[in-house]
């Protein structure tokens, strides 16, 4: 596999026994998982990676979002802010200022 130009991180609250448990998983986290690979394939967006992550220690501003390579964490995010975040920061390279954490 070659390296994705980008490689985007949600929590989804997984534990390692592979329940999913917590704040982010109940704020509709695994939806905005199906989003971004739904507008990434539908964008033709082969060179995306999405991968769902276990807690990341910051649960009042959840679900959050991880995109790399710049490092930009977003937080509150939500299933209708997926499109926004892959037109504007994945395809015209400007961060969604309102959910950067």
């Amino acid at each position: 596999m070659n390296q994705p130009k980008y490689h985007i991180f949600v929590c989804s609250s997984s534990r390692i026994n592979g329940q999913q448990r917590g704040f982010c998983v109940n704020k509709d986290s695994v939806e905005i998982i199906q989003n971004f690979m739904m507008e990434v394939q539908d964008r033709g967006m082969a060179d995306t990676m999405i991968t769902n992550t276990g807690c990341l220690g910051i649960c009042d501003k959840g679900p959050i979002v991880i995109v790399y390579p710049e490092g930009v964490w977003y937080g509150n995010v939500s299933p209708d802010d997926v499109e926004e975040i892959v037109e504007s920061h994945l395809e015209k390279g400007k961060v969604v200022e309102r959910l950067e954490i």
